[in-house]
């Protein structure tokens, strides 16, 4: 990928090294950003060099989450745009947040991903999807019943429903304490600490490696965890529509005029002070 493009690609070491590069924008995720981290994840997984494969992102945050509306993404909206109704939102939402996602999860490589500053929604949904997860220190993760719904999976069923009825972040330290991550470091030695465990993995035998990720995705998945995220995705289509009904505004008098974002930091500052 050329430096133009909002994903970066190399490959070193036998590590591939793949970079979310829309540091204006918080790397949120386009379609086409998305897509393009699709490409970056196959090119990895085809390439036999290859053993290990590394997520990072450019700028101070992991990513914001979904695009709701950049230029590039309008422009791309009006040249590629998106079927009307229950349909189109559908087909987008299933395409991008869920058979992508399902896909990166099951690369047959182990998959390490780098998060600093904040990790929203489709943060969460993509860092998920990999195999370990380190943190810097500023990484702040905000879940929601979004369109890949891993959470339940990531952190315990009970703690799942504590952080999301109330809708606020939680730091990196948390994030490790819950499971949602594997290690916490400092922010200027994250790329250079998952670099160093990729480097260890990748001396091992690639086919060893594959079997034994296989193996434990094989453990979540006879547990129900595919046809969750399944059914998930369903339940996340129904409550979207929901928004739409005509008293949405009225029971919830300050969903549309304040971002979820600015209410998830009031709770976690009120969490602090607590």
């Amino acid at each position: 990928m050329s430096k133009e493009s909002n994903v970066l690609y190399n490959v070193a070491k036998s590590v591939a090294e793949i970079t979310l590069n829309r540091p204006q924008y918080r790397n949120a995720q386009s379609r086409e950003l998305l897509e393009q981290l699709d490409e970056c994840f196959q090119a990895a997984s085809s390439d036999r060099e290859v053993h290990v494969i590394a997520l990072f992102s450019e700028g101070e945050h992991f990513s914001s989450g979904h695009d709701l509306g950049t230029p590039d993404e309008i422009r791309d909206r009006e040249r590629r745009p998106l079927q009307q109704g229950v349909r189109g939102r559908f087909d987008h939402s299933y395409q991008h947040y869920v058979e992508k996602t399902l896909r990166w999860r099951n690369l047959p490589k182990p998959t390490i991903a780098g998060v600093r500053g904040y990790c929203i929604f489709g943060g969460w949904i993509v860092a998920s999807a990999m195999d370990i997860i380190y943190a810097g220190q500023s990484a702040m993760f905000l879940g929601s019943n979004f369109q890949y719904f891993s959470v339940p999976w990531d952190i315990s069923a009970r703690r799942a429903k504590e952080l999301l009825f109330e809708g606020r972040f939680i730091g990196a330290d948390q994030a490790c304490e819950l499971g949602l991550v594997n290690k916490v470091v400092p922010d200027k030695e994250l790329r250079e600490r998952v670099l160093s465990y990729a480097y260890r993995v990748a001396k091992n035998d690639p086919f060893q490696l594959r079997m034994t990720k296989l193996a434990v995705n094989h453990m979540q998945d006879a547990q129900g965890f595919h046809a969750h995220i399944e059914a998930s995705h369903l339940m996340h289509i129904l409550s979207a529509t929901g928004e739409q009904d005509p008293d949405f505004t009225l029971k919830n008098p300050n969903q549309k005029r304040r971002p979820m974002v600015e209410r998830a930091i009031e709770n976690s500052n009120k969490v602090k002070r607590d």
